[in-house]
């Protein structure tokens, strides 16, 4: 793999670490599973684009770019809250809507940026953009996420993270849930969001249809990251959805670009898959191992007074 290569995997492998902080926020912490990321996503992209086709300063793009995908994460939120319909179809409902928004947006499945200044345009001045580049956007992912610990780690997050937890005590306790799931569902998308105005900066276009498939690629940042790097502490969990943003990413270009299967570009989808699957089964297949050599039963097994061992209810 070239440099060039090397280097523009990492960027793309930075920048899908938002969508990792998003996705880990929902599926992680606050226990609901969103798809609205599939539409938050381009939505960023399109709201930042057509900013700064019109003239908008493009730090002020991006900001707006975050508003408008936190606002559709709060629609999701709504409809599930106020509205009671399942989650998941709730999501899916808003990822639908937002298709057609975006191309309202943009007026066209499609915008260029070529030409136009992006908030990459003062750094690139500064050396090689191949190197400049991945690294502006590695401080603003380190941001994002140091913004993440800290607000778990308050004693609002210590709020978010019961909620995903065990919503029934929290209500005991006289907190407000929807106003949990509200936040966080916002904050979530607000993240994607802002990733997906970042890759329409970096890579000078903003597509309607860039954001299929992201919900798989940020659930294989966070399963895989967490993977490699377990750890009950929030830093920790923050860390390794990113990193494994990043390895995913290096991982894919590695494989596509040297030709390793035979695997071709168009490929994609179904190595995302692949990998998000050996992921999920990784920390089974870890522990039953660990369980055989131990002579214990797995985490899923149960013991019972005569020694035999069976599956828990």
């Amino acid at each position: 793999m070239s440099a060039f290569a090397f280097f523009g995997a990492l960027e793309i492998g930075l920048i899908y670490g938002l969508v990792a902080l998003g996705v880990y926020l929902t599926f992680r912490v606050l226990d609901f599973p969103d798809l609205t990321v599939d539409g938050s996503f381009p939505m960023g992209a399109a709201v930042a684009a057509t900013a700064i086709v019109a003239g908008v300063d493009p730090w002020v793009a991006t900001i707006l770019a975050i508003i408008a995908s936190a606002a559709i994460g709060w629609v999701t939120a709504f409809l599930t809250v106020r509205c009671g319909i399942l989650n998941l179809l709730a999501s899916i409902l808003t990822m639908i809507a937002a298709f057609s928004i975006n191309i309202r947006i943009m007026g066209r499945p499609n915008m260029a940026l070529l030409g136009q200044d992006t908030i990459l345009t003062p750094f690139e001045a500064m050396g090689n953009s191949m190197y400049i580049r991945p690294l502006v956007v590695g401080v603003l992912v380190l941001l994002s996420g140091w913004f993440v610990v800290r607000l778990l780690n308050s004693d609002f997050g210590l709020g978010l993270r019961a909620t995903g937890v065990n919503a029934r005590m929290v209500k005991a306790q006289g907190a407000s849930t929807a106003f949990y799931t509200y936040f966080c569902l916002a904050l979530s998308n607000g993240f994607v969001g802002f990733a997906g105005a970042l890759f329409a900066q970096t890579n000078s276009f903003a597509d309607v249809t860039s954001g299929v498939g992201t919900i798989v690629v940020g659930l294989a940042a966070v399963i895989l990251g967490q993977t490699l790097i377990p750890g009950r502490k929030i830093w920790t969990a923050i860390v390794a959805v990113i990193l494994g943003s990043v390895l995913y990413r290096l991982a894919v270009a590695f494989a596509l670009s040297s030709g390793m299967f035979g695997l071709q570009a168009s490929d994609l989808n179904l190595v995302t898959a692949v990998l998000v699957a050996v992921a999920l089964i990784a920390p089974k297949l870890k522990g039953n191992i660990n369980a055989k050599k131990g002579g214990k039963p797995a985490k899923n097994q149960v013991v019972s007074k005569k020694g035999k061992t069976g599956e828990m209810a």
